[in-house]
């Protein structure tokens, strides 16, 4: 079989970014010859200028629509309609990715408000996921997980866009509503119970 073919027919069936690793191991070729294979379909299509990229996010290998054709798309899959994260799912997930791993008495704690009903949100979205125990409390730690690299288009956490501009701010807001929500984690130790939840809990 020829190599770039072969990792087209591949790539198109992906459901995840596919490793060098295991492109070479499922087509039997030596690694270093899948990814130079790799990176001149990526530049083909960019030179060509197709309606897709090759693109190397989260370890991996994946077809993604060219982001100025991106509005043709979302008008043939949605229909017109919006599936999107909500603001307040989106601010949550910002907190968990800076400040990873952390708990969801933390999350709200920044953020002023009761998490518990949008991490779990993000939970069942595959965005977010359990990252161990935290030592002193005992309460779930969560991390964002390989699909919200994806989702993101980013190779790793560092590509992150830097924050430090908005640090001091955010952890005046911690400080500010830290003594004011003792634990909104359920998973913690000492959590209140549900029916005696505060009432500003979100969704």
């Amino acid at each position: 079989m020829e190599l770039k073919p072969a990792l087209e027919a591949v790539l198109m069936v992906v459901d995840e970014p596919a490793t060098e690793e295991h492109l070479a191991k499922v087509l039997e070729r030596p690694r270093r010859e899948v990814a130079d294979a790799l990176r001149e379909l990526a530049d083909e299509y960019d030179v060509q200028g197709r309606g897709f990229q090759l693109r190397l996010v989260a370890g991996g290998w994946r077809y993604y629509t060219r982001p100025e054709y991106a509005q043709a798309v979302e008008s043939f899959v949605l229909d017109g309609q919006q599936a999107r994260l909500t603001q307040a799912a989106l601010e949550t997930l910002a907190v968990v990715a800076y400040r990873q791993p952390v708990s969801r008495s933390r999350v709200s704690a920044v953020r002023g408000v009761n998490c518990d009903g949008v991490m779990r949100t993000l939970l069942q979205r595959g965005l977010v996921e359990e990252a161990g125990a935290e030592p002193e409390t005992g309460a779930i730690l969560y991390r964002t997980t390989n699909y919200f690299l994806e989702r993101m288009g980013l190779r790793g956490l560092d590509e992150l866009p830097e924050l430090a501009p908005f640090l001091p701010e955010a952890e005046a807001i911690e400080a500010e509503t830290q003594e004011g929500v003792p634990s909104f984690d359920p998973d913690a130790p000492d959590a209140p119970d549900s029916e005696h939840a505060d009432d500003k809990t979100e969704l």
